[in-house]
């Protein structure tokens, strides 16, 4: 019988010490992500965490260098915050060609912020060309949400 009560505390402490914590922010999520102030969530919800291209370009659009300001804006009010920006291309072309043009595009996002006094130390970039795309279609919308850099918190 005191084999079984031991069993059956023993149960309890191990599904008590497997109990889901509440995040930084308490929100209670479960997955441990903070949601507060210098967070993704924080920036997609208050910024914008990407911006788009043009189909074959890298250049910055308006629209993105108006949600580059805003982020680098939300980079000096949160100053231990670090990124890392993603290039990112459509389906079309070569991979070692996509890899080269998402890099460029990381790279044009990470020139701008830089130029707007974000600290480069802070920043790093990476290309996966056309290997994640946000839309899996293959029509001008899925292109067009594909050719993207996203800007993500480390």
């Amino acid at each position: 019988m005191r084999f079984k009560i031991l069993s059956l505390v023993a149960v309890v402490a191990l599904v008590a010490a497997c109990a889901t914590p509440t995040t930084e922010s308490g929100s209670g999520a479960g997955d441990g992500t903070y949601t507060g102030p210098g967070s993704q969530a924080d920036l997609v919800a208050n910024v914008g965490d990407r911006v788009q291209f043009c189909f074959d370009c890298y250049d910055l659009t308006p629209e993105a260098r108006a949600t580059l300001q805003k982020q680098a804006a939300w980079m000096k009010t949160n100053s231990n915050v670090k990124v890392v920006i993603e290039g990112h291309c459509d389906e079309r072309g070569t991979r070692e060609y996509n890899l080269a043009l998402g890099h460029r595009r990381a790279n044009a996002v990470y020139d701008y912020l830089t130029s707007l006094g974000v600290s480069a130390n802070r920043m790093a970039t990476i290309s996966y060309g056309k290997e994640r795309p946000e839309n899996p279609g293959s029509d001008e919308t899925a292109w067009a949400a594909n050719r993207r850099a996203v800007t993500m918190v480390r």
